[in-house]
């Protein structure tokens, strides 16, 4: 019996593997959450997640086919939890499912753009995604900043 693991051994399958030139670079992760449960009434229409990525598919289609970049990510289910105060000193509380487009700008396919320009296509994104759900708000985090879209607020 040999020692060798033949070339069918996931160890040596792993040894094929190389970093992709151009591909290092600063980490620039981000998110993109949006509620699923339509306005502010607990009775609002509830979407399915697949709208948030059929919304975001189009955003990306409609930017490559105008030759510009676009961000990948992945979606996943979430709920957020939360209370507030009321003004009879008592406390209120809620729970509502949204939508998490989170990833990174790769440096090897986005290492060329500045973060500002990362931002410009988040916001723009954020606010698609806002839009086809029925959000007045949205989180946007990148890097190391957050930050809060409101459909109602000025400038």
């Amino acid at each position: 019996m040999s020692d060798d693991p033949g070339p069918g051994n996931p160890a040596q399958q792993a040894l094929k593997y190389a970093v992709v030139a151009g591909s290092r670079g600063p980490r620039r992760d981000f998110k993109v959450t949006v509620g699923l449960r339509e306005g502010w009434d607990p009775e609002g229409r509830v979407y399915d997640i697949s709208e948030a990525v059929r919304t975001a598919r189009g955003w990306m289609r409609r930017r490559v086919e105008a030759g510009l970049p676009a961000l990948s990510g992945m979606f996943t289910r979430g709920e957020v939890t939360y209370a507030w105060p009321r003004p009879d000193g008592s406390v209120g509380s809620d729970r509502e499912p949204v939508a998490i487009f989170s990833g990174e700008a790769v440096h090897a396919y986005l290492g060329g753009l500045l973060d500002a320009e990362i931002e410009i296509m988040l916001n723009e994104l954020a606010a698609e995604l806002g839009a086809a759900l029925g959000q007045e708000r949205l989180y946007v985090s990148f890097c190391d900043r957050a930050w809060i879209l409101d459909a109602g607020a000025e400038d």
